[in-house]
């Protein structure tokens, strides 16, 4: 009944699969249960309940907190086109009076997004097309257009933002 060093080498690898074999098992279906045999063995150091930190799942990271409302927000992007919808009243006596005037300047972000403010008249005709500026706007109004020209800041405001 002697073992040759050839059987006892075959006998050894099985041996380590079965291991590798079973705290595999262990580890993908019974989870917690390895968990709670790898806290059993882990090394207490005197600090109360490190070990839970270690065995713990990584928290998610945390994510952008959204703004409010009411704060602006500032995105980059370039002008792409300017609508308005006026309604322009002509009296007898010669007197024009513009009512119901709506003035919207069309965005295009980074991410290729659509982006739609309303501004005033002043801000409508002073935004220019294909210059990649800073956009600050809140909710859907336009507050300020800031681009850069022949190495000058130039800040577009809206009227009604000024006050």
């Amino acid at each position: 009944m002697a073992f040759d060093l050839k059987t006892l080498l075959i006998v050894a690898a099985v041996m380590i699969g079965i291991l590798i074999l079973a705290g595999l098992v262990l580890y993908f279906f019974a989870r917690s249960l390895f968990y709670n045999i790898l806290a059993f063995f882990v090394v207490d150091n005197g600090k109360v309940g490190e070990h839970e930190k270690l065995l713990d799942p990584v928290p998610p990271p945390k994510r952008f907190r959204q703004k409010s409302i009411n704060e602006p927000l500032v995105e980059v992007c370039t002008l792409v086109r300017k609508s308005d919808d006026r309604l322009r009243i002509i009296e007898k006596d010669g007197t024009e009076k513009i009512t119901d005037a709506y003035y919207e300047l069309i965005f295009n972000t980074r991410k290729q997004e659509e982006l739609r403010v309303t501004c005033s008249p002043e801000a409508y005709w002073k935004v220019p097309f294909d210059i990649e500026g800073s956009l600050t706007y809140r909710r859907n109004t336009l507050v300020r257009f800031k681009y850069y020209k022949n190495k000058k800041e130039i800040v577009v405001q809206n009227e009604d933002e000024k006050k």
